[in-house]
């Protein structure tokens, strides 16, 4: 298969890049934020130790409006 096909592949499945980016983010050791329904205006913040949060975010930008850090405001874990 050739990287073409490989991915068209992926963008029939689209739905999955969540997951991919959840992965990537345990795999260098950082949280990963997702905003799912029923968050309102916050997000969730998972720990790679399977820890959830509901969070505020706030991004922090440099002078080429490229993200440096994001900062984090703990409103309250949920247990799953």
């Amino acid at each position: 298969m050739g990287n073409s096909e490989f991915v068209e592949q992926l963008l029939q499945n689209i739905n999955n890049l969540h997951e991919l980016g959840r992965q990537r983010a345990f795999e260098l050791g950082n949280p990963f934020y997702a905003k799912y329904e029923g968050d309102g205006n916050h997000y969730t913040k998972e720990l790679p130790s399977g820890e959830r949060y509901l969070v505020d975010i706030e991004v922090i930008m440099d002078k080429d409006d490229m993200p440096l850090e994001i900062k984090d405001t703990l409103i309250k874990q949920i247990n799953c």
